[in-house]
């Protein structure tokens, strides 16, 4: 890499980071992994023979559970574990959206669906962001995170060194909530398989869940998202573990736009964004 490549990251960097409004960064840290002319993170493959940059949050990570495994014993296989081909995704997601998801009565938000909303994004993604359900706008486009809170999330994945188009996203339910609520346990559990086949069909190599009622089902816990956001997770389903990482959701962060509530959501992406490099474990 050239002094002018440097340059031209560095600059982004910092645009980025003033954009989530972190001002500061403490001397000798570093942000994980360095931006490609396509805005991606570089696979592993072509980092090998770079020697790996201290990825660190703003704040300190806040310890796990006392009786939670950590390291190895908590993500024992932190790899890519789709078994199927794009062309295969491609093809299961078209099936599933137009004969599944979109004729879908199995719960009562159907009644008052404008469009229901499959997910959208890269079917090979090493990341996805999943939320609690459509908005408004998400329902009359049919489209997952298109209105001021998708907005402030493509920010931050522009932030992450990312595109849009480079990681999946979708919703715990497929159906808007009436007035925005949360979803039921019945809904949820009504929609949750298709939710649960994209993300074995992805396999993504993490997962950002996306506010309380997101994290609680595909982390399996009760606690809030207040008290957890920024600490290593994990999403299991039949043999499969998949890091999670929790942290606000976007309309959140809108509702509550402060210094601090931005700067913790910075800190938890760079998590993602050092073991996406491959330069940390999670846990």
């Amino acid at each position: 890499m050239d002094d002018a490549q440097r340059r031209r990251i560095l600059r982004q960097h910092v645009q980025t980071d003033a954009l989530l409004g972190v001002d500061a960064v403490p001397m000798g840290l570093e942000r994980a992994g360095d931006a490609t002319e396509t805005g991606g993170l570089e696979p592993r493959s072509a980092r090998a023979s770079t020697p790996p940059v201290a990825a660190q949050a703003t704040q300190p990570a806040q310890p796990a559970q006392p009786s939670a495994p950590r390291g190895e014993e908590l993500f024992p296989q932190p790899t890519r574990h789709s078994k199927l081909d794009r062309s295969a995704k491609l093809e299961l997601f078209r099936s599933m959206d137009e004969h599944e998801v979109r004729v879908c009565t199995k719960c009562e938000l159907c009644r008052a669906r404008t469009n229901t909303v499959f997910g959208e994004g890269d079917v090979d993604a090493r990341l996805m962001f999943i939320g609690e359900g459509p908005g408004q706008n998400e329902d009359e486009q049919g489209r997952p995170f298109v209105g001021r809170a998708g907005e402030l999330l493509d920010k931050q994945i522009t932030a992450m060194g990312l595109e849009r188009g480079q990681v999946f996203i979708a919703n715990v339910v497929k159906c808007r909530p009436p007035n925005n609520r949360t979803p039921t346990p019945v809904e949820v559990d009504a929609c949750f398989d298709y939710l649960r086949r994209q993300i074995r069909a992805i396999g993504p190599e993490v997962i950002v869940t996306l506010g309380g009622p997101a994290t609680k089902k595909i982390a399996q816990t009760d606690r809030g998202i207040t008290s957890i956001r920024g600490t290593w997770h994990r999403y299991e389903d039949q043999g499969l573990v998949i890091p999670v990482m929790p942290t606000f959701h976007p309309a959140y962060l809108l509702r509550a736009y402060n210094l601090d509530n931005r700067k913790k959501v910075w800190s938890d992406l760079q998590k993602v964004m050092a073991v996406l490099a491959g330069e940390e474990r999670p846990g």
